[in-house]
């Protein structure tokens, strides 16, 4: 399925695929067209061989975390499934900017700038532990800064 995915395929009835993002250890994400809003989304795929029940359990649960958290700092739920043909999908609030890492390749943060994103990224882990979920990869890659605005961060990867 997610070799077949090319610019203008529809995905699950509701996705219009722009182009591929990117790929990890559990997907591959594409930035896709939203039909219901017309909105942009980051639509992750479980990896075909992720057809391991570990792996697949995993995948909904960080889907049905991000569905339950609400907060400016944590990257938006729009919607999760499982296809007729058994693909499992997370769609997301596209985002435009750079993760951390890709930032402090090019040099180290003002302090002004690190007191920001850790006053942020410190309010979202707040939201997310009163509700008993506990971020266990927090690093600079899955800390995205929108228009590579601090206050902007959003954290990923949940």
């Amino acid at each position: 399925m997610i070799g077949s995915l090319s610019t203008g395929s529809l995905f699950a009835n509701r996705f219009e695929i722009d182009r591929p993002a990117g790929s990890g250890g559990m997907g591959t994400v594409y930035r896709a067209r939203d039909r219901q809003d017309g909105s942009m989304v980051a639509l992750k795929l479980l990896h075909a061989g992720g057809s391991d029940l570990k792996e697949a359990a995993r995948f909904q649960r960080e889907a049905q975390i991000l569905a339950e958290l609400r907060h400016e700092n944590i990257v938006s739920h729009v919607s999760h499934g499982l296809t007729a043909d058994g693909q499992r999908y997370l769609a997301m609030e596209w985002l435009d900017g750079e993760d951390l890492g890709h930032r402090l390749a090019r040099g180290p943060l003002l302090l002004r700038d690190c007191i920001s994103l850790l006053r942020h990224v410190a309010q979202a882990l707040a939201v997310a532990h009163a509700r008993g979920v506990i971020h266990r990869d927090l690093k600079p890659t899955n800390l995205f800064l929108c228009d590579g605005q601090t206050e902007r961060v959003k954290i990923l990867d949940f």
